[in-house]
């Protein structure tokens, strides 16, 4: 496993995250989900991604207890703030003040750590004003609460305000999370260039757009059992049967196979180096519902692909990937 630094600042970390979004508390038992985290960390993985609303904060609580016992001064935890979570009641939600000093004692707590390496504002929230997002985030922080801050698919002039704000007030934003992979490229335009101005990586989640990209999904032909498709419960069928599952798309990516088959890589496995690949990104999460798919994914880790393989696939995708930079928002008012 490699490890990237953070943003503009010394703290390293695994160039492979792992994330449990859709996973822990609500698609795969808790023993489960505890095999998937040692797994990540037998294969080197150092940072583990979560939020509050996961599963309305169980997921927290699951990795949690699947890191007791590790050298908390070897890991990175990350957690977020912005959803819903508990009763959802009216202050439940956003980035105001209240909201956020409350969540962070929450978050700390189900994870069984005294701070958190890095906590993220899940969304922007309009509804707050940034000074009182960022200030909050500044007393967490000198709170010793977190040590670093970021943000969660902000636009290039969110991230821009955040960033001088952050820096006005002594603390650094170093990390922005966004959807990206290679059908999913929205952040190329804006974001990408001008967090490289500032000094912000990306922390990228769905590297496989939803699994798409492994190859699994075929057209014509019935989802696979216990795929993300398949999985109602845990909240993600939805968004990958409305972007993704086209015949249009599938057919696209199965010409992808010749590609990985010749660097002797899985689907996942171009996938996941195909993201990182990017010079602005710091690391991709990964999930799993079983041990063995952190096992598979974790060899993307080191892999180099030069400017001919990098253009062989953009040859294959042609204008099929999502590029338009106004699709990097969040929702216009707070989610209850």
């Amino acid at each position: 496993m490699e490890h990237r630094y953070l943003g503009n600042s010394g703290l390293k970390i695994s160039e492979i995250t792992y994330g449990n979004w859709l996973t822990h508390g609500s698609q795969v038992e808790n023993e489960t989900a505890t095999k998937c985290v040692h797994a990540a960390l037998d294969a080197g993985i150092s940072t583990f991604d979560t939020a509050d609303v996961y599963a309305n904060t169980v997921a927290e609580q699951v990795l949690g207890d699947a890191l007791a016992g590790q050298r908390r001064e070897s890991l990175e935890i990350f957690t977020k703030v912005y959803f819903p979570t508990g009763p959802q009641g009216h202050n439940d939600t956003g980035l105001s003040r209240k909201h956020m000093m409350e969540s962070i004692d929450g978050s700390l707590r189900r994870l069984g750590t005294d701070y958190v390496d890095l906590y993220q504002a899940h969304r922007y929230d309009y509804e707050t004003p940034l000074e009182e997002t960022m200030q909050a985030f500044a007393d967490i922080v000198r709170a010793g609460k977190a040590l670093y801050i970021g943000v969660s698919e902000w636009n290039a002039d969110q991230l821009r305000a955040a960033h001088h704000m952050a820096r006005d007030l002594g603390i650094q934003l170093v990390s922005n999370q966004p959807q990206y992979n290679m059908l999913w490229r929205v952040i190329e335009e804006r974001v990408i260039p001008t967090s490289q101005e500032l000094g912000i990586s990306q922390v990228v989640w769905s590297p496989i757009a939803q699994g798409v990209l492994t190859g699994k999904y075929k057209p014509g032909q019935a989802f696979p059992e216990g795929s993300r498709a398949t999985d109602e419960k845990g909240g993600g069928a939805d968004m990958i049967k409305s972007r993704y599952l086209n015949d249009d798309t599938l057919n696209t990516v199965a010409g992808l196979e010749p590609i990985a088959s010749d660097l002797g890589l899985t689907m996942a496995q171009l996938a996941i180096a195909w993201v990182l690949a990017n010079d602005n990104v710091a690391t991709a999460l990964v999930g799993a519902s079983r041990p063995e798919q952190i096992e598979s994914n974790v060899g993307a880790a080191g892999v180099k692909l030069d400017a001919e393989v990098l253009a062989r696939i953009d040859a294959v995708l042609g204008d099929l990937p999502e590029t338009d930079p106004t699709k990097t928002q969040s929702p216009p008012t707070r989610l209850t």
